[in-house]
């Protein structure tokens, strides 16, 4: 990484650290104002991240991977409730084999231990 590309990482950081601590300088303010001073903040370090070589490759992936989500096909309503149920059907039958193994060898272990 670039000398250039620290430094305005750095500088990105203090603007989030201005935006909380204008967060807190105004706790009398309305929450909005409040609200707005730290999006200000986040906004103007995310504004310096982009011109940096790591912040280009961190929105180039954003942006991937928002058209690898559309490119997606999902579930319709009926495959999602199918799937749903065959998921907790296994659920419970897998919580009854387990509570009859358990039993099982609990009673193994009290005859074993003379108790009845």
């Amino acid at each position: 990484m670039r000398m250039a590309d620290k430094i305005k990482l750095v500088v990105a950081f203090m603007f989030v650290a201005a935006g909380i601590a204008a967060f807190y300088a105004l706790h009398e303010s309305a929450a909005v104002v409040k609200l707005a001073a730290i999006l200000f903040g986040f906004l103007l370090a995310a504004a310096v991240v982009w011109t940096t070589e790591p912040g280009k490759r961190l929105f180039a992936f954003g942006t991937e991977s928002v058209a690898e989500a559309k490119r997606v096909v999902w579930p319709s309503r009926k495959e999602t409730v199918q799937t749903t149920g065959v998921v907790l059907l296994f659920a419970v039958v897998m919580a009854l084999f387990l509570w009859a193994v358990d039993t099982s060898l609990l009673l193994v272990v009290n005859k074993l231990m003379g108790r009845e």
